[in-house]
């Protein structure tokens, strides 16, 4: 229980980074096929940062320079201007609504004018801000050309470079757009089986395997939480109370809680993040084979620790008793 409790206190700790301000909402990002990357800024400043993050969906820029940096839209009119109180955002550019969605298909209000004077509004007070940006993105149906002739290997399919203003100074952020095949996902299937089946087999051969089997099990929640966060998506409280639960159904492990905490594994650390098992980049920091490995033991280890609480369950119903018969003074 002590190794539990560390291993959440570490997650707590990873997962409570300072909050960026995001220039919009949005849904959890899934799995995709596109690999969007940044290659450097064209003039490297000390304090400036910029990454992808959410599997690619939003670009992260830091200023800690002390001045202020504009990151200018798709007409070159000042969008966010990321400054020393804080990020704020124009509402006359009309990046500011086409970026509320990645796929821009949101509609732009007559007041959007990129030859209009700037007119600001704060969005935080964080010098760490979260964007869509159609340059990074693909936004064309279907496969792209390149890759719908070859399937089987990845492609460049551009570069692309997002401006930057510091006053007078303009210049850019770099990177690449690829797209990525699939992985095979029959061979991840057949290791989810695989994993489960030994498993099962194992709790049922020598049942005091049950403690690290929940362990196993308790760190594929975690460590994918934990993933997700570093690669900026919100903090999954979710999976890390999963966890939670499999290391108390592994400290005492009755029947009832085993059958819950594996069912509650397999599901939401399992068949929740099966995209993983579909698409090449996925919303996380782990190197992919790694978090592929975790959601497919999630799924096997998840599977028979829930199968075993349910069988010893069933073996610790006491049997009815059987009705009494009667027999006839004449027999």
């Amino acid at each position: 229980m002590r190794r539990l409790t560390l291993m959440l206190l570490v997650a707590g700790a990873v997962l409570a980074p300072a909050t960026p301000a995001f220039a919009h909402s949005g849904d959890a990002p899934d799995a995709t096929s596109y690999r969007t990357s940044i290659t450097g800024i064209s003039t490297p400043e000390k304090g400036l940062t910029v990454r992808t993050v959410e599997a690619g969906a939003r670009l992260e820029l830091t200023n800690r320079t002390g001045h202020s940096v504009e990151i200018l839209g798709y007409s070159g009119e000042p969008y966010l201007d990321v400054r020393s109180d804080g990020t704020w955002e124009n509402v006359n550019s009309p990046a500011a609504y086409l970026n509320e969605t990645p796929a821009g298909d949101n509609v732009v209000p007559p007041n959007a004018d990129p030859t209009a004077p700037p007119s600001w509004r704060k969005l935080a007070g964080s010098t760490t801000v979260r964007w869509h940006d159609q340059r990074t993105h693909w936004l064309s149906a279907g496969l792209p050309p390149p890759a719908r002739a070859d399937p089987t290997r990845a492609h460049r399919l551009r570069d692309w470079q997002v401006p930057l203003r510091v006053e007078t100074r303009d210049f850019h952020i770099s990177g690449t757009l690829d797209w990525q095949p699939p992985p095979r996902t029959w061979l991840w299937w057949t290791i989810a089986a695989l994993i489960g089946l030994a498993a099962f087999a194992l709790l049922r051969k020598w049942p005091r395997s049950v403690r690290p089997l929940t362990l196993v099990a308790a760190l594929c929640p975690i460590s994918y939480a934990v993933g997700s966060a570093l690669d900026g998506v919100g903090p999954s409280l979710l999976l890390i109370t999963v966890g939670l639960l499999a290391g108390a159904a592994g400290y005492r492990h009755p029947p009832f809680l085993l059958a819950l905490a594996g069912a509650a594994v397999a599901i939401f650390a399992g068949l929740s993040e099966i995209g993983a098992l579909d698409a090449a980049v996925l919303p996380t920091a782990l190197p992919g084979g790694l978090a592929r490995t975790i959601v497919v033991a999630a799924l096997g280890s998840g599977g028979a620790l829930a199968l075993t609480g349910v069988l010893r369950l069933r073996a610790a119903i006491p049997a009815a008793p059987a009705a009494p018969v009667y027999r006839s003074s004449h027999d």
